[in-house]
Formats: C-alpha cells, structure tokens, sequence
C-alpha cells in the first residue's frame, strides 16, 4: 500500500534548506574582507623627487667636465658612498637632488664651480614573503616593479591543497591602519592576461599568500 504523503514535507523540506543555508553561510563568508584587484584602488607611489636613497641602491654620480670623478655607485649597508677626493658621502635618507647638492658643495674645495647630479640607476630589490599552499614559503627577493606573477614564480609550484582563485595581496596602504588591505586574485586571471590581474605590481613589504 502506497504511502500517504506527508503535509508537513514541504514546510519541513523547506526549513531544512534554509538551515543548511546557514549553516554554509559562515563557511562563504570565512574569507574576511577583501578587494578584488579590479576594485582596488592604487596609492600613488612616491616620485622621483620624493625618493629616499636607501642602502643597496646604486646610484650614476656625474661630475660634469670632470669625467675622472664621474661614477656608478653603490649605497653600502652603513648609507655611505665612496667618492674621490671626498671618500665616505653619507647617501641614504637624502633625495638624489638633495645628495648631488651635498657633493657640488663639498667639491668646491678642489674643482672650481663644479656641477654634479646624481640619478638613480638601479633600485635595491624588494623583498615580498610568500606564504600559504605554495612550495616555497618565506622572503623572496625580487626586482622592483615586479608583478604578482613573477614573485608566484619565484615561491615555485602550487600544493596540491591550493585554492587557485585565493591568492591575496597584503598591504599596508595605510601605515596608521590595524589591518593591510587584502587584494584578491585569480591565477585564472592572471595567466589569461583578464582585467588588472596580470599587469599587478608588487611593492616592498607585500605579504602573497594562497590560500
């Protein structure tokens, strides 16, 4: 004999959903606050004017007419540069127009009305810390300006647990900020050259991690 059909199934049935819709509510909303990369709203960074030498920087020092004292180089880990005539000019925390003022001046006492500029030619390398589902976990040290896909590359391959569309960027946009902003993106993007994905920039002091 058939079974009669309940008249609370549907109620019953329906309730039952909706229970499992909170239930997997906290699950889709576990991965905190984020925005996604094509949302994300870049700082300026500082400009060429505003730049700070920093230890590790190499640096083009031109003397003009004075080709003997024009050189390439680099800011040692104490901040200083090696010159002729003047040895040890400290460099680090002085803008490059700031530094080539610093020289002109000190070079007064041995070339009469010199003129001198300093340019920055090769930025020390970052350092970006790749964490989470990938091989190589830790500090990786890469060129400036280098995107998200080259510092994925240098943490090597995926685990096998990795979420390919998890990979967060954390940055400290704001200094004074409890928490950096999470940018979030797809390596689907990324390889496919979709949106502002493949083109994404890191900067010093970035944390990457795959979730």
């Amino acid at each position: 004999m058939p079974s009669r059909p309940s008249r609370f199934r549907g109620p019953v049935s329906r309730a039952l959903a909706c229970a499992g819709l909170l239930l997997l509510a906290p699950a889709c909303s576990g991965l905190g606050k984020y925005t996604w990369v094509n949302d994300y709203q870049e700082k300026p960074t500082e400009s060429d004017a505003a730049y700070r030498i920093v230890p590790g920087d190499v640096l083009n020092v031109k003397v003009f007419g004075q080709e003997a004292l024009t050189t390439r180089a680099k800011v040692r880990e104490d901040g200083h540069i090696s010159l002729t005539f003047l040895d040890d000019v400290e460099a680090a925390g002085h803008s490059p127009a700031l530094l080539a003022q610093q020289i002109q001046t000190r070079l007064k006492d041995f070339i009469k009305h010199p003129v001198v500029t300093v340019s920055l030619e090769e930025a020390r390398p970052m350092s970006v810390t790749m964490l989470g589902e990938v091989a190589n976990v830790g500090a990786h040290v890469l060129d400036p300006g280098a995107t998200l896909l080259q510092a994925l590359g240098a943490a090597g391959s995926f685990t096998d647990y990795a979420h390919r569309d998890r990979i967060f960027v954390l940055r400290r946009d704001d200094p004074q900020a409890e928490q950096p902003t999470r940018i979030r993106v797809r390596y689907e993007d990324i390889i496919r050259g979709e949106g502002r994905a493949a083109a994404f920039r890191l900067r010093p002091g970035d944390v990457v991690v795959v979730e």
